[in-house]
């Protein structure tokens, strides 16, 4: 079995900034992609920003400039450094990775449980 444990979310005001950690646990072999993902109150998920195991990090046009993903390899980690927080940042943050497990063909995809972020105008 996997598991994605987030932590870091919380309340904030406008402005300020959040660092959410999604810690992968498990029968793992490797790890692809890490990703974060965000639902706002009646919309879609959405992709907000991507650490692939080898390549250029992906952000959403929204929160360029001002969010941050990394991943370290040997925790199975990955980390989103949220700054100048707006208030449409506001939403579940889901963790998500792709991951090959010993013993199964193929990679799956995994979900953490969300961590909610609130941003106050």
């Amino acid at each position: 079995q996997v598991q994605l444990v987030e932590s870091g979310g919380g309340l904030v005001q406008a402005g300020g900034s959040l660092h959410l950690s999604c810690a992968a646990s498990g029968s793992i072999f490797r790890i692809d992609d890490m990703d974060w993902y965000r639902q706002a109150p009646g919309k879609q998920r959405e992709l907000v920003a991507r650490a692939s195991a080898a390549g250029t990090p992906y952000y959403t046009d929204s929160v360029k400039g001002r969010f941050a993903i990394s991943r370290d390899n040997a925790k199975k980690t990955v980390y989103l450094q949220m700054n100048s927080l707006k208030p449409e940042d506001t939403g579940v943050y889901y963790c998500h990775a792709e991951i090959y497990s010993p013993g199964l063909t193929g990679k799956y995809d995994h979900w953490g449980q969300g961590t909610q972020v609130t941003v106050s105008s």
